[in-house]
């Protein structure tokens, strides 16, 4: 962003920049994109400015300090995700015939995984209750997945029976050919499901199930910091909060 703002503006003088041209500026290279992204590449510019003042020169004003570009490029309202009942995707999971997609599904609901973690394991990443996640979102060398008992018998029970050699994938399926499957799956009970509302149930889930928070980050959700979890968490309803109270003090 920078590179591009340096090519656009590197024969003016810094202080002579003024939000009019800012904006076109951005817009110009934020066309189609995310209010995120927009948000993201205006702070760039605006901390940018901020260097220079704070560094070289403490009267030098900042063409991105304006309430019009505030306003424009500011932070996106955040999503409060729809979260599903366990009752609602245990019959998903048991109305669904096909071992594989029954794997895809549980793996997701009850491990916490990300589809593309899923359609990405191979044998020899499964240990006995444990996945290894090779070359994780995060960046980190490897992760770790938890899988119930009864998830993990079924799993080694079919790379068995499909004679699945360690070197292969489990689920050799393309991403919209596994989201297919999700989608179909929820319209067995008559909701739109989506990969990734499996992974917030499970955290959802575990939370409220009593999973202290700092787990379900680190260990389900395999997060780098809480305030990313606390999204995924479902909003609690006052019927659920009046359940809660009357077990803790009924």
């Amino acid at each position: 962003m920078l590179n591009k703002f340096r090519e656009e503006f590197s024969d003016r003088e810094t202080e002579t920049i003024t939000y009019e041209e800012i904006l076109a500026f951005l817009r110009s290279h934020t066309r189609h994109a995310k209010q995120s992204t927009k948000k993201l590449r205006y702070s760039t510019l605006c901390s940018f400015f901020n260097f220079i003042r704070n560094s070289l020169d403490k009267n030098l004003p900042n063409p991105c300090d304006s309430p019009i570009l505030r306003k424009i490029f500011r932070a996106p309202k955040k999503t409060q995700w729809k979260i599903f009942e366990k009752e609602i995707v245990d019959e998903i999971i048991f109305r669904t015939r096909d071992p594989r997609n029954r794997l895809i599904l549980e793996l997701m609901a009850r491990g916490g995984m990300r589809i593309s973690e899923v359609l990405n394991i191979k044998p020899r990443d499964v240990e006995e209750r444990k996945i290894v996640i090779t070359e994780p979102k995060s960046g980190k060398e490897t992760e770790v997945v938890f899988m119930p008992q009864k998830t993990a018998h079924r799993l080694k029970d079919y790379i068995n029976t499909k004679k699945i050699k360690n070197e292969q994938r489990i689920f050799p399926i393309t991403y919209p050919a596994a989201r297919r499957a999700v989608m179909q799956a929820g319209e067995l009970v008559g909701i739109y499901l989506r990969p990734h509302d499996l992974r917030r149930h499970s955290a959802t889930y575990a939370s409220r199930s009593g999973t202290p928070i700092e787990i379900v980050s680190k260990i389900i959700l395999r997060h780098s910091n809480l305030s990313t979890t606390q999204r995924y968490l479902g909003k609690v309803s006052d019927l659920e909060a009046m359940r809660w109270i009357e077990n803790l003090y009924g």
